[in-house]
């Protein structure tokens, strides 16, 4: 296929992954599908295959986390719901790396997109990480970015569990502790989240006032 027919085809991929949630909810799925009988291990598995699902098909994550929490209790959950927010975010690397990176690569040419391409490909581990422990940054978007550019897939799943580590368990253990919002474990999550959400507004900052800082021209006498 030429790189337009493939970059055609991963937009019917994306399109028909996201219209499915017309017919299915993860979060249904996991609050009707896994109980007490279930084996431990099917349980997980299937949980870490339903939370990819729902990673791909651009399910709000929060609202994800949050279920698991309030469904299945931490700290097991955490580890499933990265475990599954990673395969999750793999599915989509691949996807991108195999059917748009080819169609896109023209389009990197401009200084913005040169400079994020150069960026990934160079410290791509340090790079995804970062956009990852940032929350306000859309998820789906730094997994297309990552696979539109030279980022290893390695460095990119490693830092996608490292870097949704903190996030996740914050809101997993805010949906365990929910029904005791004075307790220790709630309060310490919500602060974790209020801390994130106040490193995503000095980071917009920051970018804002870089942008919009005047160059300075030097004159040669």
């Amino acid at each position: 296929m030429t790189p337009s027919v493939r970059l055609g085809l991963l937009v019917v991929v994306l399109a028909a992954a996201a219209g499915s949630l017309f017919l299915w909810s993860p979060q249904r799925v996991l609050s009707e599908g896994f109980t007490s009988d279930n084996s431990p291990v099917w349980a997980g598995l299937g949980f870490v295959l339903v939370f990819a699902a729902g990673t791909l098909a651009f399910f709000p994550k929060p609202v994800l986390n949050v279920a698991a929490g309030v469904l299945f209790g931490a700290p097991e959950e955490v580890i499933l719901a990265v475990a599954g927010t990673t395969l999750g975010a793999v599915l989509a690397f691949a996807l991108g790396r195999g059917l748009g990176r080819e169609a896109l690569r023209p389009f990197l040419k401009g200084k913005m997109l040169a400079a994020l391409d150069r960026r990934l490909t160079r410290r791509g581990f340090r790079t995804v990480f970062l956009l990852r422990v940032v929350p306000g940054v859309p998820f789906p978007a730094v997994n297309f970015a990552a696979a539109f550019s030279g980022v290893p897939l390695r460095s990119f799943a490693g830092a996608t569990a490292l870097g949704v580590l903190p996030g996740t368990a914050a809101y997993v253990v805010a949906g365990a502790s929910a029904s005791s919002p004075t307790s220790p474990a709630f309060l310490i999550s919500v602060g974790v989240m209020v801390a994130l959400t106040a490193l995503t507004l000095v980071s917009m900052w920051r970018s804002r006032r870089s942008a919009t800082a005047p160059t300075t021209v030097h004159s040669v006498a």
